[in-house]
């Protein structure tokens, strides 16, 4: 494994010894007093914090297309990368034809009073803790998935939403897709009797860190220590940075990325909530090279829900071949992709005949997963991949990473808000 229990313990108490004053909203203020109420006609003002591929190329692009239609403009932007948040500006003057704020700090572009809503893309490891400083100030938040890696400051993050009041999305939008709700309606329907068993598998030829490597980087332009939140105690390292995803202080690999897709698109398809127990397993086993990365390019983690099925989840990236995910019932199977979902009776232990061939799913087309937001914040209704399906899929992250790093059975008590080992 990537990491010790020890030194798992020693971040924390880095993490903690650091602090994070900097970056939570000013104490004393009600977020349901400073949170201005947008209108149908108001203009949606929006700042984002983490101005990387997903930041500018998604999130920024997302407001772009929907500007004239929803009222939207991007007014602030914060990045530790001062070439990011340039660039952030330079694509919001582009684009918007306005001169958005370059922030100093998160604390600094939460404070501003035209910023109506956020978007934090962040990296993995400053989520949850951004989203509860905006919960704080009263900023409507769409959030990047894993909502949080850490389950103490998934709960912080939590609590502080909930009695904000604001309205937040969590950025897990395969569940916004129309073959998504043709998916719900077919189980919905009881086509495939009890479940039993959802699995997938996504395998890949090379990590998918390895796209972000950017060695050039310099010192000069990167607040370093606001970057690592102390979870490292080495020096500035541009592959560190630009590579995060396959260093394990920050992001633990393809269950927090790949699998929290499938976890949130499974949990809405099927209805289900947060599981009981986990166990997983994994490493490093293929790519050892000079960057020395530590989250695992293979993993298994298998989950038992309280609904009484089983969901397994594993990544080879020594093997590109055997990729699927697939939902089995006692009549049938449904197999699916991101497009389109087939079902057929094959496997069924109770096939009744009522399924015969295969059968395409039929998609339920659905509203675009960020214009959902603007408009949820508009209509102040709860958006399709809210608060709590953001914490049900960070349990379950966080529940096979626990797993992972111990070698130990986790478990959730859902009363406590807690995730034991044993």
């Amino acid at each position: 494994m990537s990491m010790s229990a020890r030194s798992r313990r020693d971040f924390l108490k880095a993490v903690a010894a650091t602090g994070t004053a900097s970056l939570v909203a000013p104490r004393g203020l009600d977020a349901r007093t400073i949170r201005r109420s947008i209108g149908a006609n108001d203009r949606i003002r929006i700042g984002i914090i983490g101005c990387g591929s997903r930041g500018i190329g998604v999130e920024m692009a997302s407001v772009r297309d929907h500007a004239k239609a929803e009222n939207l403009e991007v007014v602030a932007v914060y990045d530790p990368w001062r070439v990011a948040a340039e660039e952030a500006a330079g694509k919001a003057k582009e684009w918007f034809g306005t001169t958005a704020r370059q922030c100093r700090s998160v604390d600094d572009l939460l404070g501003l009073p035209e910023v109506d809503a956020v978007f934090i893309s962040s990296p993995d490891h400053w989520h949850a803790a951004h989203l509860e400083a905006a919960a704080r100030a009263g900023k409507h938040v769409y959030v990047e998935k894993p909502m949080a890696n850490e389950i103490g400051e998934l709960n912080r993050a939590y609590k502080a939403a909930k009695e904000s009041g604001v309205v937040i999305q969590a950025g897990t939008q395969l569940r916004s897709t129309p073959i998504a709700m043709g998916c719900r309606r077919l189980l919905e329907s009881g086509t495939l009797g009890k479940l039993s068993r959802i699995e997938q598998v996504r395998n890949g030829d090379k990590p998918y860190w390895y796209e972000y490597l950017k060695p050039d980087v310099r010192a000069a332009d990167l607040d370093w220590k606001t970057f690592t939140k102390g979870r490292t105690s080495r020096p500035f390292d541009p592959i560190m940075y630009s590579g995060w995803y396959g260093y394990w202080e920050f992001s633990q690999g393809p269950v927090p990325q790949w699998g929290v897709h499938f976890l949130d698109l499974v949990h809405f398809i099927a209805k289900l909530g947060i599981p009981s127990s986990c166990v997983c397993l994994g490493g490093v086993y293929t790519w050892k090279d000079e960057h020395r990365f530590t989250a695992p390019d293979q993993v298994q983690a298998l989950w038992d829900y309280p609904e009484g099925l089983m969901i397994s989840y594993s990544t080879n990236f020594g093997n590109s071949a055997g990729s699927l995910t697939r939902l089995c019932g006692d009549k049938g199977t449904l197999n699916l992709n991101w497009s389109n979902a087939i079902y057929t009776a094959d496997g069924g232990i109770n096939r009744d005949g009522s399924i015969r061939g295969e059968n395409k799913v039929e998609p339920i087309e659905q509203v675009d997963h960020w214009v959902n937001w603007y408009r949820c914040m508009r209509d102040k209704k709860t958006p399709n991949a809210s608060l709590d399906a953001g914490y049900q899929h960070a349990v379950a992250s966080i529940m096979a990473t626990m797993s992972y790093e111990t070698g130990r059975r986790a478990r959730y008590d859902a009363a406590k808000r807690t995730i034991t080992l044993e």
